[in-house]
Formats: C-alpha cells, structure tokens, sequence
C-alpha cells in the first residue's frame, strides 16, 4: 500500500509538471508574436524546467536529512524566514509586482520567502505540540503569536491570499491535534465577524463583491482577467480547440502563464482535458492522505496530512477562481503554473511525503521481524 502511494504520488506530479512544462512553451508564443525578436521562445520554458531541476535537488536533500530535521530545525528556519520577509520592507531590497512586494532578488533569480513560510508555520507548530503533553491556553496563546509574526509580515506585503492558506493549514492542524475549541475557534469567528465589519465599511470592497459577481461591469480593469478566463474556459467546449490552438493566450488573457494558465489548458483541450488535470490532484491528494493516514509516528502524521492539504487547497482555490467560481486572487496551479518559489517549495513537499512513506515501511517491516 505504502509502495502504490509513493508510485502514484511520483507519476501524479510527473504528469502535471510535464503538462505544465507543455502549457509554459505554448503559452510563450504570445510574447513571441507580441514583442518579436525582443523575446526568446524558450525564456519561460528553459527557466521553469531550471526551478524544477532546483526544485528536485532541494527536495532531495530534504529527503536524505529526513522529516524529523525539518521539524526539529523549523523554528530557526522560520526565523530565518522572518528576517528575509523583513527584508522585503529595505528600500531597494525588493521586487515590487502589481504594488505586492513579495520577491527578493538573489543572483538574477527571484525568490518569495512566503512559500517556505507555508511549511515552516505548519511545521514549527507540529514540533511545538510534539513536546507537550498537555495543552494550557497560555502556551498555545504565546506560540500562536510567534507564527503570527511572520504572517503578519506576509500579510503587509500585501499577500492576503497567502494568510488565508496559512489560516486553513493551521485550523486544519488544530482539528487533527484536537486542541480545545475554546482556545481557537472562538477568537477566528471573532476575527472573522470583525474583520466583515471593517471591510463593509471600506469603500472599495462592495465594487469587489459586484466585480465578483459580474466581471463585465469593470471590463477593462480588475474584471478583465475573469471575464477572459471564462471565454477560454468556455470556447473549448468538451474535447477542446486542440493544442496550440488557443486564441485567449495571444494576449488577451494576463497572466496567461502563471495564475490564469489552466484558462489556456481548459480553452486548448475541452471539459476532457479539465476532467484529467482534475483528477491527476485527486490521485496526488489520495497518495498523500494514504501516507499521512499509514505513518507510524505522530509527527510524521501530522506534517504529511498539513502538506498534503496544503498542495490539495491551492489546487482547488487555482481552479476555481479560474472557472469564476471564487474572487480574482493571484495564486499559482501546484507544479502547473509558471512560478519558481511554488515550484521548488512544492517538489520539496513530494520528497518530504516520499521520505514519511519510506520510513513508516521500515517501521512496519522492523515491527514484523
């Protein structure tokens, strides 16, 4: 069982990274035709297969120190996070996108510190709770408020999508270590209804709401971007206009590369093809769960169920705000869309998954001898 999770976990993530890779070079063309010789066809292609190559070594070596490292090392690591997030605010320090600053530049090579921020949060907590054996609100309440540092910083950046994921994996984390509902629960609907209030006083957020709901009342600002990734996804039909055939990449959809790349994917190869990439990640969330759900320690259960959730929402939040069903938010397609921070933390989080399922085999095995 735990040999066909690995299995099916490694071809899954072969396969959208492959059809990925396909989607970056067809998406390219747009560039291409758009800015002729001041764009090289390859660019995008050739630096995704490189973060994917980098992604693959840095995974590796997280898969020889093994998951107990991670845990173990997570709370300096995630200060170390802290002090790059930090580092965003330095004058000159940082790459700013869409008013967002969320990359730094290392060597030519942009970096966001708050993808590794999704494993570490998770994994400091896991580490936490692994030493404790009972829970009190004062020590859950002074954890609580180190992981809010660096999600206060991602949040600032601004990356709202970002503490949203966090705030998921961390409930997510709450239900499985059975952490008293009075201690956390409470304060989030707090949170929440607060935070509802504010923003029904923000001038901006009902334009938002109707935008959302109707991306044609504001054709050629923010709801530019859905109501062109509806006529992608739209106008292939069920089987699809054919590879390369897409007319929405040929700039009229941005981001065609990145957030928005599964449009071109859905306009290129129909319902048929939307159905296959939908169940490639339910056989890549069922290879996780089934490794989380078969690991013999609790650590290792509990990181391989955060991280596998993790890949699972951002798959499902990607997908529906492609097809309109969710707000416009910047967020990438795991192992799919162009991304090199994505890329590299999500192929460390396959080998993480593969070392669990490893070790819970020989734990097995020893226990049978």
């Amino acid at each position: 069982m735990r040999n066909r999770s690995s299995i099916v976990l490694i071809f899954s993530v072969a396969l959208i990274f492959s059809i990925g890779l396909l989607m970056v070079f067809n998406t390219s063309s747009a560039e291409l035709i758009d800015r002729s010789l001041d764009v090289n066809l390859y660019t995008a292609l050739y630096k995704q297969f490189a973060y994917g190559c980098v992604g693959l070594a840095l995974g590796f070596t997280a898969y020889k120190l093994g998951y107990e490292r991670l845990l173990r090392w997570s709370v300096p690591l995630l200060c170390c996070i802290g002090v790059l997030l930090a580092a965003l605010f330095v004058p000159g320090a940082a790459q700013t996108i869409n008013g967002a600053k969320r990359w730094l530049n290392i060597f030519g090579f942009s970096f966001q510190p708050s993808e590794v921020a999704k494993i570490l949060i998770p994994a400091a907590f896991i580490h936490w709770f692994l030493q404790r054996e009972t829970i009190d609100f004062k020590s859950f309440f002074k954890v609580l408020a180190f992981l809010a540092i660096p999600a206060g910083l991602i949040l600032i950046e601004p990356d709202n999508g970002t503490v949203a994921i966090l705030i998921a994996l961390m409930v997510v984390l709450f239900l499985l270590t059975r952490i008293p509902w009075r201690y956390w629960a409470l304060p989030l609907i707090g949170l929440i209804l607060l935070g509802g209030a504010a923003a029904f006083h923000m001038p901006h957020v009902p334009d938002r709401i109707r935008i959302y709901l109707n991306p044609e009342l504001d054709i050629r600002g923010k709801g530019h971007q859905p109501h062109q990734a509806k006529i992608a996804a739209g106008s292939g039909g069920v089987f699809g206009r054919g590879l390369g055939e897409s007319l929405q990449k040929l700039n009229y959809l941005p981001e065609a590369r990145s957030d928005y790349i599964a449009a071109i994917y859905a306009e290129e190869t129909g319902f048929i093809g939307m159905v296959g990439l939908i169940g490639l990640y339910s056989a890549f969330a069922y290879a996780g769960f089934a490794i989380a759900f078969n690991a013999k320690e609790k650590g290792a259960f509990l990181l391989a169920s955060v991280l596998t959730f993790l890949i699972a929402i951002q798959a499902f939040l990607n997908l529906g705000i492609v097809s309109g069903l969710l707000p416009s938010k910047g967020m990438t397609l795991p192992f799919f869309s162009q991304g090199g921070s994505s890329l590299m933390v999500n192929m460390t989080i396959v080998f993480l998954l593969l070392d669990i399922s490893r070790k819970s085999a020989v734990v097995l095995t020893k226990r049978r001898t």
